[in-house]
């Protein structure tokens, strides 16, 4: 029996990378999802390798935009079970907390946390109704230990979902809805590896990997993974709960 077997979920920032391996992942085990994103040549590639899923592009930042967009999938009677807070990013903005700007600190907050509280907003409401809901927030492990290469605000930014998805947890248990976050370690997209490389020398990069307890990077589909096992019927009494996709760089007891 397929783990999301009828259920709709709505993957947000997923033509491509991690978002996209998501995606999939949800496919492959029964729901029917709805993608957003704002790049329209990643829709229109990931169209082709995600047939049946519907796309809509949308930029996250955008408040009115998005919350048309999101009006307009639930009028035409999507219901989402399912949905996965993946719009995220450091946005190439500086590592050194001084050289980070006003903007920089408005930009990835903004994409990162205020996009998500824009999303619930409008996808919570129709979960407490049906009083069923399965939300994953995409955390970081910069967000629950500090970042090599990503700055400041990235990381208050995830630490603010992180924190965040604690006290929804709380809030929306009675009405039949989970709240837990997935947080990856450094995920080799080429988004990552394009970072990684302005910031991080080959030697640099591989002594990380050396520091990690199962010698290797991590893969989309490892975080694929770990947010159906959240998404699932049988996680039901799973709540609240941060979970670390980092190989064992970061360990908490």
């Amino acid at each position: 029996m397929k783990r999301v077997d009828g259920r709709t979920a709505l993957v947000t920032g997923a033509a491509e990378g991690l978002g996209k391996a998501i995606a999939a992942r949800l496919v492959a085990e029964g729901a029917k999802v709805v993608i957003t994103d704002r790049d329209a040549a990643a829709i229109e590639r990931a169209q082709a390798d995600l047939p049946g899923v519907t796309f809509r592009q949308v930029d996250m930042m955008d408040e009115t935009a998005l919350n048309e967009t999101l009006s307009a999938l639930i009028g035409e009677g999507f219901a989402f079970d399912i949905l996965v807070n993946n719009a995220g990013g450091s946005l190439h903005t500086p590592r050194a907390f001084f050289e980070e700007t006003e903007e920089d600190w408005a930009r990835v907050m903004g994409l990162n946390v205020t996009a998500a509280v824009r999303t619930m907003r409008a996808v919570l409401p129709g979960m407490v109704d049906r009083r069923y809901g399965r939300v994953i927030n995409l955390g970081s492990k910069a967000g629950r230990y500090g970042s090599l290469f990503t700055g400041c605000n990235y990381v208050a930014a995830k630490g603010a979902m992180q924190s965040m998805t604690l006290q929804l947890a709380q809030e929306f248990g009675p009405h039949g809805i989970t709240c837990n976050a997935v947080c990856p370690g450094a995920i080799h997209t080429p988004r990552v590896l394009s970072l990684l490389n302005q910031r991080m020398s080959a030697q640099e990069q591989q002594a990380v990997i050396d520091s990690i307890p199962v010698r290797r990077a991590g893969r989309v589909e490892d975080v694929a993974a770990a947010v159906l096992f959240f998404a699932a019927d049988e996680a039901g009494f799973l709540t609240g709960q941060l979970l670390d996709v980092n190989g064992g760089q970061g360990m908490a007891s």
